[in-house]
């Protein structure tokens, strides 16, 4: 079962943010959040990444981006833990309606 981290994290690189900053930038978590989170995904198989050429980085005049994308596992995991916690959702709104 994936933390609500995770989830963050597999919907920001499933959503096309690649790169470390910009996961963060879209997901609002904190670089102590999100690196080590990344480095979990990566070792349980639900993201990969690889770094890019240092001739990119030198040319855009930055450090060196490691880039992140969604695994097939990674894809599946995504989609049943927003189907989960859709359906979860939904439990707590007819409660509230009670």
């Amino acid at each position: 079962m994936l933390s609500y981290t995770a989830l963050f994290l597999l919907q920001a690189v499933s959503q096309g943010h690649k790169f470390g900053f910009d996961i963060m930038d879209a997901t609002e978590l904190p670089s102590g959040t999100v690196y080590p989170a990344l480095r979990r995904l990566e070792a349980g198989g639900l993201v990969a990444s690889a770094w890019e050429e240092d001739a990119s980085s030198r040319k855009a005049g930055r450090p060196r981006r490691r880039y992140y994308q969604l695994t097939r596992t990674g894809r599946e995991q995504l989609v049943e833990a927003e189907t989960r916690y859709r359906a979860v959702s939904k439990l707590f709104e007819k409660r509230s309606r009670a």
